[in-house]
């Protein structure tokens, strides 16, 4: 996920403070991982240097330092929008890691079968925990989940077909082998 774009469409309802944003940030996305503070404010100095937000001296009356709010500029804006008309390449990097696992278990085993054996049971686990998460989520943590849950089904489909296409694979990946 692209930090800049969440703190920029935070920024959108109003100016903020960074760690306000911060927590924001993980009550929305980062209940598995939170964002880091150094992360929040690197990210909005970056922004700040691109003309995407502004700082806004907060003056204490307490007596305090001042504080910094940040503000969406109306480059930010258009920014933001441009990002979100967008739409999202698909992600093909877990299917290609598996497919790296998988080709490189039958080059130095000779068999993927145990490799996608774990493989499959991770994901199956992950989706109990997500399954049982889901039961007392509200409908954003939910959405979350599910999408998670979808795309853990789909691993599992390309799991189940890469197994039934074992035999054949090992044969042409050692036939690609002994021709090298």
């Amino acid at each position: 996920m692209n930090a800049q774009y969440v703190l920029l469409g935070f920024l959108t309802e109003g100016s903020n403070y960074g760690y306000e944003l911060k927590k924001r940030y993980d009550g929305y996305f980062g209940k598995d991982k939170p964002i880091l503070a150094g992360q929040v404010y690197s990210t909005l100095a970056r922004l700040k240097r691109d003309n995407k937000v502004e700082e806004i001296a907060d003056t204490s009356e307490s007596g305090g330092p001042d504080r910094v709010r940040y503000a969406i500029t109306e480059q930010g804006k258009n920014d933001l929008q441009s990002w979100l008309e967008s739409p999202e390449a698909p992600s093909p990097q877990l299917q290609a890691t598996m497919y790296v696992k998988t080709v490189l278990a039958i080059l130095k085993d000779g068999d993927a079968a145990p490799y996608l054996d774990n493989q499959r049971k991770a994901h199956v686990q992950r989706m109990r925990e997500l399954t049982n998460r889901r039961r007392n989520s509200d409908l954003s943590d939910m959405l979350l989940i599910d999408y998670a849950l979808y795309h853990l089904e789909a691993d599992l489909r390309w799991i189940e077909l890469t197994i039934s296409r074992l035999m054949k694979l090992k044969e042409e990946i050692l036939h690609e082998s002994t021709n090298n």
